[in-house]
């Protein structure tokens, strides 16, 4: 089964940019639809991104279109967030996910798999 370790993250200031990367081991990720999610404190875990097997379809949530883009890297067995004109309310706990459905899944419980989240603080 797949590991995932999500590295990358740390602090910004507001209009900065960040890039985490989620590198998976065990498995292969071509298997998979990779997801990015962020909790923040006191909030639920929620949908930021994801993508197809193949790369060629993402998905983002209204409140990071235009300024985040996922991508991923089948050979390296990595997938990819870049974070543009990052916000405060952009601070959470970000991890990646795998998933085995058919189409890109939105909810948490419809992912198997998860790393152990890497934080991004966004200061104002």
């Amino acid at each position: 089964q797949v590991q995932l370790v999500e590295t990358g993250g740390g602090l910004v200031q507001a209009g900065g940019s960040l890039s985490l990367s989620c590198a998976a081991s065990g498995g292969t990720l071509s298997r998979y639809i990779m997801g990015w999610f962020r909790q923040a404190p006191g909030k639920e875990r929620e949908f930021v991104t994801a993508i197809r097997r193949s790369g060629g379809i993402t998905y983002y949530a209204d409140s990071v279109k235009g300024r985040f883009t996922i991508s991923r890297d089948n050979a390296k067995n990595t997938v990819y967030l870049q974070m543009n004109s990052l916000k405060p309310e952009d601070t959470a706990v970000y991890y990646c996910a795998a998933s085995t459905t058919a189409w890109i899944p939105l909810h948490a419980y419809n992912y198997g798999y998860w790393g152990q989240g890497t934080q991004v603080t966004v200061s104002s």
